[in-house]
């Protein structure tokens, strides 16, 4: 069977979770026509498209630019809820920056709508936010994670960092609200992290929850099927690990799965580098089990996301 075929063919039965958000436009329940986000690095932009459409810059439902320099090769979008701007859009770059934007009802956005950025260096892969306290955590490959504290929740100009947590081969992060955890996927390995403190008080500390992986992890996401699950994708594989239990089921063994998406429906979605073109990281097509793939010609996605600012 093909990779391809043998990614189709997984389903996994789980039961289901909600998936709350907040925004026009944003999705308050998994359905069955969603909306995906993806970092698509030759024109170095976040882009937002109907998974049921082509995707053409006429299907496009938003996009970010922030130029190039430190935002140069996108390396993570996401985004989270907040009280005082709503949704706002995360992201990080290998050309060195973190940062979040006010997702406004603009079409296409671009470095003006920054509410904030960073440089924590080490080639920057994921960026994520802890609610209540305000925080951000980044993950640079290089081998360690940033955590930037507020004084004033509601004001991200108050962001500075306050810490660095050595993590090999850092690459993801996402935080887990059930749990009230972080954690973070780095070289053959994925740790949870407890959070203490709060403004610039707040710290990051190891977490005795902690699973082994074949490879360099690459990406950490929700199971939206399944909120007590992680997904986590390695060098050789994609994986789902029970939070509680650390339980690690291998779902399938293809290799450089940079990104991988599970939904309530039990359609998962994905980016396989393809080891072609001067990015052999990323791939033009995102691929879907249940749906059409979409190929955008002359691009190198590297991260899809599900649009929804749910946690799981």
């Amino acid at each position: 069977m093909k990779r391809r075929n043998l990614l189709r063919a997984l389903a996994i039965g789980a039961p289901l979770a909600t998936a709350g958000a907040v925004g026009a436009g944003i999705a308050a329940a998994d359905t069955a026509n969603f909306k995906v986000m993806a970092t698509e690095q030759v024109a170095n932009k976040v882009m937002v498209f109907d998974k049921d459409k082509s995707f053409s810059d006429a299907n496009r439902y938003k996009s970010w630019s922030p130029g190039t320099g430190g935002w140069s090769n996108l390396s993570d979008c996401r985004i989270r809820d907040t009280a005082q701007f709503g949704a706002i859009g995360l992201a990080a770059a290998s050309g060195g920056k973190v940062g979040i934007w006010n997702i406004t009802t603009e079409k296409d956005q671009e470095l003006n709508d920054v509410l904030w950025s960073a440089t924590p260096g080490g080639n920057p892969h994921a960026l994520e936010r802890i609610p209540n306290v305000g925080a951000f955590v980044s993950a640079s490959s290089d081998g360690y994670l940033t955590v930037y504290a507020p004084t004033k929740v509601s004001d991200p100009s108050t962001l500075a960092k306050v810490q660095t947590v050595s993590l090999a081969g850092a690459h993801g992060v996402i935080w887990d609200p059930n749990n009230s955890l972080l954690w973070a996927a780095g070289n053959k390995t994925v740790q949870a992290y407890s959070v203490t403190g709060t403004y610039r008080n707040t710290r990051l500390k190891a977490h005795s929850k902690k699973v082994a992986l074949s490879g360099l992890g690459h990406d950490l996401q929700a199971d939206f099927s399944n909120s007590s699950l992680l997904q986590v994708s390695d060098s050789y594989g994609v994986y789902s690990i029970n939070k509680t239990t650390l339980a690690k089921t291998t779902l399938h063994t293809t290799t450089r799965i940079k990104a991988y998406v599970k939904m309530k429906s039990g359609e998962h979605f994905y980016i396989r580098g393809d080891n072609a073109g001067s990015r052999d990281w990323g791939s033009p097509t995102v691929v879907f089990s249940q749906s059409a793939d979409r190929t955008r010609s002359g691009a190198e996605f590297y991260k899809v996301r599900y649009y929804t600012t749910a946690y799981n």
